[in-house]
């Protein structure tokens, strides 16, 4: 999972890829913007690691682009 954005004015959001999928998951509230390729399944399981590191995750967005 990678915390990354060419354009700051979006909201916080991370981009999770593995193989030839890409998904990007917006951080709060946590929600799929984007599946690329990945199954149901495979979703649910991102969504709850984002869940259970939701914190981590946006003290990094702020962290990196100076919130």
């Amino acid at each position: 999972m990678s915390p990354r954005s060419p354009r700051r004015r979006e909201a916080p959001h991370v981009h999770v890829e593995r193989e030839d999928k890409i998904a990007k998951f917006w951080l709060d509230p946590i929600r799929l913007q984007k599946s690329g390729r990945f199954n149901r399944a495979e979703i649910g399981r991102i969504q709850k690691i984002i869940g259970e590191h939701q914190a981590e995750l946006l003290e990094a967005w702020n962290d990196y682009f100076g919130d």
